[in-house]
C-alpha cells in the first residue's frame, strides 16, 4: 500500500481498500477513524514525503527566509547568479529585486565579477550573464583590471585585455551592455572606434610577445631629459553622439536579455492600466470564457503547424507586474502580424481561458498602445492623486474579547456605506498587536452615520481610540478579507 501510495498509483490503491479496512476492523479500529485513515491516504497520493524529507525541507525553507530578510541584497545576488543560465528567470528576478527596492547597476567592467555581487547595498550585474562574454574572458578582464588598475577608456582595455580571450564580439556586448559606463563615454561612440581600438590594442600586445618596444616606451629622464619631452601617441577621440533611447534598450536586451537602464512600459504603465479592464494580476479571480481588454509587451512569441497545417502562435504579454500566455491562431497572426513582433507594446481584446496548463487570452484583436505624451502625463497625474488617496478608517478592537458573531456584523455594516476609505483594524490578540487591512470590496465612505452604526457593535473605544499614529509597526500588517 506505501509503495503504491508512493507511485501515485490509484488502482492499487482501490485493490489494496478492502484488506485494509479489513485490518483496521480487526485491530478494533472504528469506522470513522478508519475512513479517515483512508482518505488520509488518498491526499498523500498526490503529494507526500517522509518525515526527514520533510524536515529538511523545513529548515531549508527556515534558513532561506531569514537570509532573504537579513540580508536581502546578498541572497538576491546569489539568487539571480544561480540562474543565469535561464534566459527567462534572470528578467523575473531583477523585476523582484525592484520592487523590493534593491537597484540592479549594470555590468561594469571596473566592477563586476562573474558572477552578481552586492555594491553598497545594490546588486551589480555579473559579466558572465552578458551573452558572447564566456568564462575566459571574464578571467582575462579581472587579471586585467588586478595587474593595471581600473580601465580608463575602451582604447585602454583593448590594450590591456588578452585579444585571445576577448574578442570583438564580446567587447560589442560589453559595450552595448553598458559594462564601459565607468568611464565616462558614448556607446554609440565605443562602437564607432571598436575597430579601431581593437586593432591598435591587438597590435601593441603582439609588439610585446615579439620584444618590440616604439620609440615612446624608453623611459625618459625623471627630471625631465631628452626622452620625456616625447609622449605617447594620442588615441582619436570617442565621439559624443549616443544612441536614441529606443536603440539604446534594443542593444540592452540584445546583450543580457532585458531591459536594465529603463522598461518601456515605465513610461507608460499608468496609462496602460487606464485601457486596459483588469491589469493581468486579476485575471486569476475572472470567469473563465469572459471577454475583456488587457495590456502590456509582446516578450516571447513562438510559432508552430498544427497537424492540420496551419499556423498557431505561443506569445507570452507582459505588464511588469505579471505576465499571461496568449493562444493566437492563424487569422489573427495574419491580421496582426506586425502587432506581435517581441517587445511590441499592445492592447488585446480577447477570451479568458483557465485551461488545465494555466491561464491564457485568446486574442480577438490586437493593436499597438502608442498614448500621446499628454495621454500619459495625465494618467501619472491620476495615479498619483489615487496612490494617495483619502486617510483610511481605523478601527481598534480587542479580539480577546469579541463574540464570533461580530465578524458578520461588521460585514454587514460595511457593505451598507461603500466608499474610497479602507478600513484598517488595530487588533489586540493573545499572540500581540496585529494590522488587518481589508480588501478593496470592503472600502467605506466614513460618514457620520457609519460611525454610530460601528459605535454600537463595537463600542465607543473603538474608533476613539484608533488614531494613525498608534498604529502597530507595518511589519506587522496582513490582509483581512
Amino acid at each position: 500500500l506505501r509503495k503504491a501510495i508512493g507511485k501515485k498509483n490509484r488502482e492499487a490503491m482501490a485493490r489494496l481498500k478492502p484488506a485494509f479496512f479489513d485490518g483496521c476492523r480487526a485491530s478494533g479500529t472504528g469506522e470513522q477513524l478508519i475512513e479517515h485513515l483512508w482518505n488520509t491516504n488518498e491526499k498523500s497520493a498526490d503529494y507526500s514525503f517522509n518525515k526527514s524529507h520533510a524536515a529538511c525541507y523545513a529548515l531549508i525553507a527556515y534558513r532561506t527566509a531569514w537570509l532573504k530578510a537579513n540580508f536581502c541584497a546578498e541572497y538576491m545576488a546569489a539568487l539571480i547568479s544561480s540562474v543565469m543560465s535561464t534566459k527567462d528567470k534572470v528578467p523575473f528576478f531583477v523585476q523582484r529585486c525592484e520592487e523590493m527596492g534593491i537597484e540592479i547597476l549594470p555590468p561594469d567592467v571596473n566592477e563586476s565579477d562573474h558572477e552578481f555581487v552586492v555594491i553598497d547595498g545594490n546588486i551589480r550585474f555579473g559579466l558572465d550573464a552578458v551573452k558572447g562574454v564566456g568564462y575566459a574572458a571574464v578571467e582575462a578582464i579581472k587579471d586585467a583590471r588586478a595587474e593595471g588598475g581600473p580601465f580608463t577608456s575602451i582604447w585602454d582595455f583593448c590594450e590591456r585585455v588578452d585579444c585571445r580571450c576577448v574578442n570583438k564580439k564580446a567587447i560589442e556586448a560589453l559595450v552595448k551592455a553598458g559594462a564601459f559606463g565607468s568611464t565616462g563615454a558614448s556607446r554609440k561612440g565605443m562602437l564607432m572606434v571598436l575597430e579601431q581600438a581593437q586593432g591598435a590594442g591587438q597590435k601593441k600586445q603582439q609588439d610585446a610577445e615579439l620584444g618590440q618596444a616604439s620609440f615612446f616606451d624608453l623611459g625618459g629622464d625623471p627630471a625631465g631629459g631628452a626622452a620625456s619631452a616625447f609622449s605617447a601617441p594620442a588615441h582619436p577621440p570617442i565621439p559624443s553622439e549616443e544612441f536614441e533611447q529606443h536603440d539604446l534598450l534594443a542593444h540592452e536586451k540584445e546583450a543580457i536579455g532585458l531591459f536594465l537602464s529603463t522598461h518601456p512600459l515605465k513610461e507608460v504603465r499608468d496609462a496602460l492600466h487606464e485601457a486596459v479592464d483588469k491589469p493581468l494580476r486579476e485575471l486569476d479571480s475572472c470567469k473563465d470564457g469572459d471577454w475583456l481588454t488587457v495590456g502590456g509587451m509582446i516578450t516571447e512569441a513562438r510559432r508552430i503547424k498544427t497537424r492540420a497545417g496551419k499556423t498557431m502562435m505561443f506569445a507570452k504579454l507582459s505588464d511588469l507586474d505579471a505576465e499571461v500566455d496568449l493562444l493566437i491562431f492563424e487569422d489573427q497572426i495574419l491580421e496582426y502580424e506586425q502587432e506581435l513582433q517581441v517587445d511590441s507594446i499592445v492592447l488585446v481584446r480577447g477570451q479568458l481561458d483557465h485551461g488545465d496548463r494555466g491561464t491564457c487570452v485568446k486574442p480577438k484583436t490586437v493593436e499597438r498602445f502608442d498614448p500621446t505624451p499628454e495621454d500619459v502625463e495625465r494618467a501619472r497625474e491620476k495615479a498619483a492623486k489615487q496612490a494617495t488617496g483619502p486617510l483610511p478608517l481605523r478601527l481598534c478592537l480587542d479580539a480577546t474579547g469579541l463574540a464570533a458573531s461580530v465578524i458578520e456584523d461588521l460585514k454587514h455594516v460595511l457593505g451598507n456605506f461603500p466608499g474610497e476609505s479602507d478600513v484598517v483594524l488595530d487588533v489586540v490578540t493573545s499572540a500581540g498587536p496585529r494590522v488587518l487591512r481589508f480588501g478593496p470590496e470592503y472600502r467605506v465612505a466614513p460618514t457620520i452615520s457609519l460611525r454610530s452604526e460601528l459605535q454600537r457593535i463595537l463600542g465607543p473605544a473603538a474608533l476613539s481610540s484608533a488614531a494613525p499614529e498608534q498604529a502597530p509597526a507595518a511589519a506587522q500588517a496582513a490582509s483581512a478579507s
